[in-house]
């Protein structure tokens, strides 16, 4: 199975012994433009990976932030297609980070797994995150991804049992995704306790990059996290700035938001790995 531009990224990380920021943003939230200022800033402004939320009207594990985000989006009638659109003129303009999309199996379903995984490739992703797809179901989208360099990047969570982590990790490709908390993703006060020991057992099981995503907010959290994970994933407090902004023009809308994600990408970076 060849390299491609994610594996690559946390290859580079690893031999700085940093860690990845990774960002989420959720596509046509307020609008496409303002999603290709947004992709163009993160980039900028310190993200290692960029993932992009597929607008969905039922997903599984995304909180209200998230959800309302989806609902905006929809609510002005957002294709699939504008997305992947949008996506691969960011990526002609010379997009210099790999993008993993967030996408309900749904709409790949709709679509057929082929397609998508062509589309998706062809505008510029690296990898899927599929939530909702169990991967006891997962092998033929996984074999089309395989064929178009896309990897399945799959979820843990606290509650995943020894059985199910190693079929998992038999299927995980990229980097896999460290669910910090049971439940939907959201703003948290906290790092839970038992986070560090949980990543750590992960990281003597497999040899892909750990990644926590759902809570984190604060740049003193992403730091505490960066020094024992991989990668640190920030989702609904970004969504939730675009959302305060989201009367702005679409290059002011970024700059703002761009100074948070500089902020925590910043706190990523000063992290002391263990």
């Amino acid at each position: 199975m060849s390299d491609n531009r994610l594996e690559a990224t946390f290859r580079r990380l690893k031999a700085a012994q940093q860690a990845a920021f990774i960002p989420f943003v959720t596509a046509g939230d307020p609008d496409l433009d303002a999603t290709a200022a947004l992709l163009r800033a993160c980039a900028r402004r310190g993200a290692d990976v960029i993932e992009v939320g597929f607008p969905y009207s039922d997903p599984i594990a995304d909180g209200p932030v998230i959800q309302s985000s989806y609902t905006r989006a929809l609510a002005r009638g957002l294709r699939v297609d504008e997305v992947f659109d949008a996506v691969a003129n960011v990526s002609r303009d010379g997009l210099d980070v790999p993008l993993v999309a967030m996408v309900s199996y749904s709409i790949v379903y709709r679509r057929g797994p082929e397609r998508f995984a062509r589309q998706a490739a062809s505008a510029g992703f690296s990898a899927l995150i599929v939530p909702d797809l169990p991967v006891e179901e997962c092998d033929e989208l996984l074999h089309v991804a395989q064929q178009h360099r896309l990897r399945i990047v799959q979820l843990v969570t606290p509650l995943t049992d020894d059985a199910r982590l190693e079929r998992i990790l038999q299927k995980a490709g990229g980097f896999v995704y460290f669910v910090s908390v049971a439940g939907t993703t959201g703003e948290r006060e906290r790092v839970p306790q038992y986070l560090k020991s949980r990543v750590l057992d992960l990281k003597r099981r497999t040899s892909l990059p750990i990644c926590v995503g759902f809570g984190v907010s604060r740049p003193e959290q992403a730091e505490q996290i960066a020094a024992f994970a991989d990668g640190v994933i920030c989702g609904s407090a970004i969504v939730r700035r675009i959302a305060q902004s989201a009367s702005l023009p679409a290059e002011q809308l970024a700059q703002r938001v761009g100074d948070y994600i500089e902020e925590m990408a910043a706190a990523v970076r000063r992290a002391r790995r263990g």
